[in-house]
């Protein structure tokens, strides 16, 4: 082989090279932010419109609107079905006058929660996310943290309800999770600290009361989805019924 031929041969390599160099830095320098794997835990939230990590935060976006008829629904929706039974406590049905609305929304909770000693009091408005998408609120009426007394004759078949501006939310037990989309033991959501809420009975069929739980209305110990254990809330037929003297954990955010 002629020097030439060798020579065009050498440079050719180093181009080569170079370009695959070229590459490879432009595919991690030219990235400002990073994808992550969300956890299959996460994915159970079936009502999301979007689930994504940054490897520190889990971002759930949703627009709020229940996939289970509602008596709160316009007449001309295909989920509204008229109601006249009963509701949470066995109290009759008394229909307010709000309509729901879609809220779109995206929550930012800790992928990786942690016990914080301030304990933040948690606000009226949405706390938290149901795996239907649907907002999670505490135990309080607005606008002075009022008992849900006289809003729980309110609440439609399913335990829910419309605020002023149309935002569905549970207060209570979400009936159609526990009932039809999964179980009374199963994983019902999230609130804002990052911590899983469970219904109202243990995975042993032992129903949950306030009185078994924290004064956050949670307790730690190993669940399928958590098999390693963490701490967790509970729906509990008696008050406080989700959340009780605030955050269990450092809250996240949401956003409109």
């Amino acid at each position: 082989m002629t020097l030439n031929k060798l020579t065009i041969l050498s440079l050719t390599f180093i181009t080569l090279l170079a370009c695959s160099c070229s590459k490879t830095e432009e595919s991690v320098t030219g990235t400002t932010t990073t994808s992550t794997d969300v956890p299959a835990v996460y994915k159970k939230i079936y009502g999301a419109t979007s689930i994504t990590s940054d490897g520190t935060y889990i971002y759930i976006k949703t627009n709020n609107l229940p996939d289970h008829k509602s008596a709160y629904y316009a007449t001309s929706n295909a989920l509204y079905e008229a109601y006249s039974g009963t509701t949470f406590g066995g109290n009759t049905f008394k229909k307010n006058p709000n309509t729901i609305a879609e809220y779109n929304a995206t929550l930012k909770i800790p992928l990786n929660p942690k016990v914080d000693a301030s304990h933040a009091a948690t606000p009226l408005g949405a706390i938290g996310i149901a795996i239907n998408g649907v907002a999670l609120f505490n135990q309080y009426a607005g606008p002075n943290n009022q008992a849900l007394t006289n809003e729980i004759g309110g609440f439609d078949k399913y335990y829910g309800h419309p605020q002023n501006t149309g935002v569905y939310h549970y207060h209570v037990e979400p009936l159609y999770l526990t009932t039809v989309k999964s179980t009374k033991a199963g994983l019902m959501g999230f609130l804002l600290d990052g911590f899983p809420v469970y219904g109202p009975q243990e995975e042993n069929g032992t129903t949950v009361t306030s009185s078994m739980l924290d004064v956050y209305h949670g307790h730690t110990h190993a669940t399928t989805d958590y098999p390693s254990g963490i701490y967790h809330y509970h729906f509990t037929a008696d008050a406080p019924y989700l959340n009780g003297s605030g955050f269990y954990g450092t809250p996240g955010t949401i956003t409109q």
